[in-house]
């Protein structure tokens, strides 16, 4: 295996929602860069496989403990960093439904975790980002921020929220050292796909998987590895001239609309 740049080595990183799925994967990734990174969960317990994957590999990481839609725990896991160069705001949970059957309960779950959970991050991680001299910044969108999905009413606005604060946030930092883009994945395969298709198509779990891999004109769905290299990309030097930009990585899905 060839192995990978040490574009990260001597960088601190902080990576929230890090315990599964894409979080882990860009952890993963990062760390495999050189990065020390700080796997922020809800509980010290779902960080830590993530953490130990990265130790096993020869990385550095730690487990930071805290709910990103409270602005307490926030806050004090981003004072107990030594320094921030890199910031991932992944976090997000997800909802189906349309403006009709989604409740008010409904659209509060998402906005808390999905829309402050990423201002927490941004609020707190600007502020280190500049005690370090500057950074990068890579917010985790949607296929949902770019265009109308069917039954994605409290999702899609939550995608599009973060969307804008990628916006606003590249504009006002721009001259301050600290950049800040997003990524927009279309479906990728990770355990909560694989949890939603059993509990939802019980029975019928390997037919659900194709048509949902095949609904993406590429014919599957993304890996959550192939979302970590575009994040790692946009965190590096390598992309040092691109601020305020989002990414489409969705298997050419917004070519159907």
């Amino acid at each position: 295996m060839i192995p990978f740049p040490q574009r990260f080595a001597g960088k601190h990183a902080l990576v929230t929602g890090g315990g599964s799925g894409i979080g882990r994967a860009i952890s993963v990734r990062l760390a495999a860069e050189g990065a020390r990174v700080a796997v922020l969960e809800r509980s010290a317990e779902a960080g830590a496989e993530t953490v130990a994957e990265i130790v096993a590999a020869g990385g550095s990481a730690q487990v930071l403990a805290a709910d990103v839609s409270h602005t307490e725990e926030m806050g004090a896991a981003f004072a107990s960093l030594e320094r921030l160069d890199v910031l991932v705001n992944n976090a997000g949970i997800a909802h189906i439904g349309n403006v009709v059957n989604t409740l008010a309960a409904d659209l509060d779950r998402i906005y808390a975790v999905n829309v402050k959970g990423v201002y927490h991050g941004l609020h707190f991680g600007v502020k280190k980002l500049l005690e370090s001299g500057g950074g990068a910044i890579v917010n985790l969108a949607s296929l949902a921020s770019r265009v109308g999905l069917a039954d994605r009413f409290a999702y899609g606005m939550s995608k599009g929220a973060v969307f804008t604060m990628t916006l606003s946030v590249a504009r006002d930092f721009v001259n301050q050292g600290i950049r800040c883009n997003c990524v927009c994945p279309a479906r990728v395969h990770t355990p909560f796909v694989d949890g939603f298709i059993a509990k939802n198509y019980p029975g019928k779990e390997a037919e659900m998987f194709a048509k949902l891999s095949a609904a993406q004109p590429i014919g599957r769905m993304g890996e959550p590895a192939e979302i970590a290299a575009l994040v790692a990309f946009l965190c590096s030097h390598e992309a040092s001239f691109i601020t305020g930009s989002a990414y489409d990585i969705d298997g050419g899905a917004t070519l159907l609309r």
